[in-house]
């Protein structure tokens, strides 16, 4: 759980969220042909010790800002709870380069990386914005599938686990779209969104890459669920994410 007190930093007030703190998702999708890990987490699993207990840790990123974050389960356990661990990972993906989305991205790194150009690129720049690129770093000898920004990618090649470009928030942003037997079409948002609010109340985060391309992209994904019936999930939503289940659990 990432912990703010404020979401002035996405144009909201704070009487008009219902509660500033976002929850840290990550997934991970099994598919007959093999699995793909979607966003690994804020924090290494090398970094903290788990106590059984919520654990509060405060660091500084890169740029000197700081951070609150409260972790509970590392993500390798919680793997390891439906019989896999990163060495057996098909597929890495990530919604984008940001520091709370990339954390144990080194550890996916024999997986093979299905990366937009433009992120790619700018994840191993000089000097990246609000990331960390030390828990990336193993990405740049990964084997690496580069996709053309503007393309869909349909990764196993039958519809259902398809990767759209979204851009705006980062260049290289993308949401995972999910076509389940059981529970049916989910949009992974990655940070097309971070508070429901944003979505009600038509916000766009102000230091995004590019605000008004953010708003471009929302619209687009939003006539994508009309036209699908998916459902959107906001990976940041703290509230809807306590509702779903997690590990061991599983959706079908």
């Amino acid at each position: 759980m990432l912990n703010y007190t404020s979401a002035d930093a996405y144009q909201l007030k704070r009487e008009e969220v219902s509660n500033t703190d976002m929850s840290i998702a990550c997934f991970l999708i099994a598919h007959p042909k093999g699995t793909l890990m979607w966003d690994v987490g804020a924090i290494p699993d090398s970094s903290w010790k788990p106590t059984g207990a919520p654990v509060r840790l405060h660091f500084s990123l890169p740029d000197r800002t700081e951070r609150d974050v409260t972790m509970v389960k590392p993500l390798k356990s919680q793997l390891a709870e439906v019989g896999y661990s990163p060495a057996g990972i098909t597929y890495l993906a990530l919604s984008h380069y940001h520091w709370d989305h990339i954390a144990n991205a080194n550890d996916f790194a024999g997986a093979t990386w299905l990366a937009r150009k433009n992120e790619h690129d700018l994840m191993f720049s000089k000097d990246p914005e609000r990331t960390i690129p030390a828990n990336y770093s193993k990405l740049a000898k990964s084997k690496t599938v580069i996709i053309n920004n503007g393309d869909d990618y349909d990764v196993f090649g039958d519809g259902k686990v398809v990767l759209k470009y979204a851009p705006g928030h980062t260049p290289g942003h993308q949401v995972l779209f999910l076509d389940l037997a059981k529970t049916g079409k989910v949009v992974l948002g990655g940070d097309l969104y971070h508070y429901p609010e944003e979505r009600t109340l038509n916000r766009v985060p102000p230091r995004d890459s590019d605000p008004k391309q953010t708003a471009a992209s929302r619209a687009a994904i939003e006539d994508f669920l009309k036209k699908t019936g998916a459902v959107l999930w906001i990976q940041h939503d703290i509230a809807a994410n306590r509702k779903l289940k997690k590990a061991p659990q599983y959706y079908e």
